[in-house]
């Protein structure tokens, strides 16, 4: 079977959009990746999503390659040949912003390394406790939403053992059958006189011997 051209246009369906996006996001990414190992080529890919999460990929550093770009430009005056004067403005503050991004994802990032006890040895005593503050607030807010989830898993457990109660008694109605009694917790204990046998040599009858044990019900 043929498959039909993709008309050029935004997809109107959220769901969809949404899986296209990761689709092609990962493709592109793959062909950066195989561009980047099979020609030795310096590669630098920047996708933003529709709600402005940030995708990237770079075969050495990002940073470098946007500063590589920009003095390969200006050495080619590519502002003067083909791109309008107020555009190349335009394209530059477009680099700044992705660069001051690109900064603040890099300062995010090593803030989370610390969230997870790296790079410690250059934080002060303070920013440690900040950290064991912040640290100490997010398991608190862990277990709140986890006594949250835990109630309402209970509450729904109840209501299911409530409706299985009412059809059981519902069958048990038609079946002509006594609703179950409640089991007594304590019953009485019958005891069984056996014989146990020596096992020790010895001249005469065994002894017999009563012995009273737990039988089971």
């Amino acid at each position: 079977m043929v498959r039909g051209k993709t008309q050029m246009k935004r997809i109107e369906n959220a769901a969809s959009r949404q899986v296209t996006f990761s689709k092609r996001r990962s493709g592109l990414l793959k062909k950066a990746f195989e561009l980047s190992v099979l020609c030795d080529a310096e590669v630098a890919l920047i996708i933003f999503s529709p709600r402005g999460k940030v995708f990237e990929f770079s075969s050495s550093s990002i940073n470098k390659t946007i500063e590589r770009y920009q003095s390969k430009a200006k050495g080619l005056g590519i502002s003067k040949r083909g791109v309008p004067e107020n555009e190349q403005h335009h394209l530059e503050g477009e680099t700044v912003d992705l660069a001051k991004k690109i900064e603040l994802l890099e300062v995010s990032k090593r803030y989370c390394r610390r969230l997870l006890g790296e790079c410690l040895d250059s934080c002060s005593i303070e920013e440690l406790q900040q950290i064991e503050n912040e640290l100490e607030q997010s398991l608190s807010n862990i277990r709140i939403q986890k006594n949250h989830l835990c109630k309402g898993h209970i509450e729904q457990l109840k209501e299911q053992e409530r409706i299985l109660g009412e059809e059981n008694a519902k069958l048990r109605g038609k079946c002509g059958l006594q609703p179950p009694q409640p089991s007594t917790k304590h019953q009485s204990v019958p005891y069984v006189e056996i014989s146990e046998v020596e096992t020790e040599l010895f001249i005469g009858p065994p002894e017999r011997r009563t012995v009273r044990y737990l039988s089971e019900t």
